[in-house]
């Protein structure tokens, strides 16, 4: 069957969800002109470099970290708020690092996640019917007409806090920000000031260990330039059509199209219709792509979205994201792992526990940690029960000391959420949760390690 010719336009003539009515059609194309002229914000090579780490998560010799804010705002950019997310990011892929053995693949929600697809098109409050909140880039959290009319200037800021934001990153990964010793440093912190410190302390001190080993070997950051720095990439939803195809390039050295807006961009549960719009954007571009997969995704429909988005079943191209709710996981995920399995597909699977877990609370949108907990624990059971691999974990999380999910080992209650609950959107770990999702998930990395290092056994013995 020949694949149908694709443009970075050809999405427009498919039917589209999520999609924001914009009232001047003249402004929206002015602005897209616009950013069609601006540079890159990634680069194809960049792009092709994570495909080739995700294409080792593929095979079992990596894992991937994926997190980072719900919805990126205007208001809280700030250099302190990139530097706490960043540098919990690099204390949990610390800690994954060394339970599984593994080289992790780090990618943050960070740069460019500024959309969002809302279940109901509208929200009344007190009488009053306005447009939802769809995010920074299409309109304003507060509730006036002028705020959540959606405004194509929009697309100008975010891709200005976008190139900010990816230029401090860099000199982060790269400048000695990022050195192991410091997030080791970092991480020996949050392990002393935990309520559950005596359960961490183990495997943060085999680290403590192993860095004076090293040390001691002549293996310091100054001589190794890969103890110093390290690779990080950028992700998002690929919601606004019209913003991804004004930021697609071709390649001068491959003549590909590549979306330079983020090195990574996936499609979500609500528009992952296989004749829609998004599917047929992502279906030409070079970068790797995720798939969030939900309860409503049949085994037979993901095999077809999988041939469309991963034509030449390439390693690293596809990451699919399981978000079904710790409630949920076993009736779904198995039937899908074994129709991939069946058919020989190449695809990462990842673990994204927030968003099928989300529940409403004294007046707020929160998530259970124990939730988020149980669903992780039963994704790395049902591979290991399937003879697959684990391969990532998906995560809203924050650098902040918020308390927006309950739960964890400060055991945040439902009276605490009020204290500090600043998320546009839906509800994020904070700090300390997230580094301690790291710890738990790392228990199960070194359970799965083990068992691959163990020759193979009959199940039913």
């Amino acid at each position: 069957m020949p694949v149908e010719h694709w443009t970075p336009e050809s999405w427009r003539s498919k039917p589209i969800q999520q999609a924001p009515v914009y009232p001047d059609a003249t402004a929206l194309g002015d602005v897209e002109r616009q950013l069609s002229g601006f540079p890159p914000l990634v680069f194809a090579g960049e792009a092709r470099k994570l495909k080739k780490a995700l294409a080792k998560v593929q095979a079992g010799e990596a894992f991937l970290l994926q997190g980072g804010d719900c919805a990126e705002s205007f208001a809280e950019h700030s250099a302190d708020n990139i530097r706490d997310f960043f540098r919990v990011f690099l204390q949990m892929a610390v800690v994954l690092t060394f339970a599984g053995s593994l080289p992790v693949v780090k990618v943050g929600r960070i740069a460019g996640q500024f959309a969002k697809p809302r279940t109901n098109p509208t929200e009344e409050i007190d009488g009053v019917e306005l447009p939802i909140y769809r995010g920074d880039i299409v309109n304003d959290s507060e509730f006036t007409l002028e705020g959540r009319t959606p405004d194509p200037r929009r697309q100008i800021e975010a891709y200005r806090q976008s190139a900010a934001t990816l230029n401090l990153l860099r000199a982060f990964a790269t400048g000695g920000y990022a050195n192991l010793e410091n997030a080791h440093r970092w991480m020996l912190g949050f392990v002393g000031n935990s309520p559950q410190s005596s359960r961490y302390q183990e495997l943060a001190d085999r680290i403590t260990e192993t860095l004076a080993f090293m040390k001691a070997i002549g293996l310091d950051s100054e001589a190794h330039q890969e103890l110093r720095q390290t690779d990080f990439y950028t992700s998002h939803e690929a919601l606004l059509l019209g913003y991804e195809q004004a930021l697609t390039r071709i390649d001068s050295t491959s003549g590909d199209p590549y979306a330079t807006s983020g090195h990574m961009v996936w499609i979500g549960d609500r528009t992952r219709q296989i004749d829609h719009a998004h599917i047929e954007y992502c279906r030409g571009i070079k970068n790797p792509i995720g798939l969030k997969c939900g309860p409503s995704l049949k085994p037979d429909d993901m095999l077809r979205l999988i041939d469309v988005l991963n034509p030449a079943n390439e390693p690293g191209r596809l990451t699919l994201i399981a978000r079904f709710g710790s409630e949920k996981i076993f009736d779904h995920l198995p039937s899908l792992i074994r129709a991939v399995e069946r058919e020989g597909r190449k695809v990462i699977w990842s673990c994204d526990p927030m968003h099928g877990n989300t529940i409403s609370a004294s007046g707020y949108k929160t998530r259970p940690f124990e939730r988020i907990m149980s669903e992780i624990r039963s994704f790395f059971a049902i591979h290991q029960a399937e003879g697959t691999y684990a391969g990532g974990v998906h995560l809203e999380m924050t650098g902040k000391n918020v308390t927006e999910c309950t739960g964890g080992a400060r055991q945040i209650l439902e009276t605490d959420l009020r204290d500090r609950y600043h998320t546009y959107c839906d509800p994020r770990l904070n700090a300390e949760q997230a580094i301690e999702v790291a710890f738990l998930v790392a228990e199960l990395l070194k359970v799965e390690h083990a068992g691959k290092a163990q020759p193979a056994t009959n199940a039913a013995e």
